[in-house]
């Protein structure tokens, strides 16, 4: 396979000498259990395939991104108990961001898009700080699981190795998939406190207490080309998303 001149991993010093990127985009997933049939490391490839397929696609149009690694761990306090469900707290998460921020500024890339592909992962209070600490910086995030709604997908609802996960990961990854007599039901249980159920009041999930399987979703349903149609449709999204921040002023955001 050729190098591609988007993926930092891939590119070298030859060619990154003298390169003028417009976009840092930093994909972050999560090391955890996804029901029983999908492996800990779903969010990771979610999050590194959707980001490199948006950037080719925004490269393709003339646009100068650049991919940073992912970063494999997130936030997962919710699931202390679960086996080798691998944490990383938010104070952490700001750390690894800041570190991050203070290269890109000083290497003069301005924009940082965080590509998340967790939903345990919240970055909001950590973009407004950072964003308060550079204030030359554009930063942003995207999340690709809210790109597109799920009733034109997706036929059973859930948010967690559902069946919109088990199909990317019947079309990214096959053979990293157990058997469908493997397969949890993905039931989970709800707050029994309505406010929460309905989202205007928050509290967090303790998983192994909602879940046996640690999905939330019927998987049943899951295929092969609704993943890749998902890929596709998602990818496409946020492709011009990745162009459009290349291409934008960031003095000059509003209109």
């Amino acid at each position: 396979m050729a190098i591609r001149p988007y993926i930092l991993a891939e590119t070298n010093w030859h060619s990154l000498k003298d390169a003028d990127f417009e976009l840092a985009v930093l994909p972050w997933g999560a090391t955890e259990a996804h029901n029983y049939h999908l492996p800990y490391g779903t969010d990771i490839f979610e999050a590194e395939l959707m980001a490199a397929e948006a950037a080719r696609l925004a490269w393709d149009r003339g646009a100068r991104p650049i991919v940073l690694p992912v970063i494999p761990f997130g936030v997962n306090t919710g699931q202390a108990d679960i086996y080798l469900d691998i944490n990383l707290n938010p104070t952490t998460q700001m750390a690894i961001l800041r570190d991050v921020i203070t290269v890109l500024k000083r290497q003069g890339v301005r924009k940082l898009l965080i590509f998340n592909s967790h939903g345990g992962n919240n970055f909001k209070a950590l973009v407004r700080e950072l964003g308060l600490e550079f204030p030359e910086m554009f930063l942003c995030v995207s999340h690709w699981f809210k790109v597109i709604g799920d009733p034109e997908y997706i036929e059973e609802k859930g948010d967690h190795a559902d069946e919109r996960e088990t199909s990317l990961m019947l079309y990214f990854r096959p053979d990293l998939v157990l058997e469908k007599k493997f397969w949890g039901k993905g039931a989970a249980k709800k707050f029994r406190i309505k406010a929460f159920s309905e989202g205007w009041a928050w509290a967090e999930r303790r998983w192994s207490q909602i879940s046996e399987d640690t999905g939330v979703g019927d998987p049943s349903k899951a295929s092969k080309e609704k993943g890749e149609r998902l890929f596709r449709d998602v990818s496409a999204e946020m492709g011009n998303l990745f162009y459009e921040l290349c291409k934008a002023d960031i003095d000059d955001m509003y209109t």
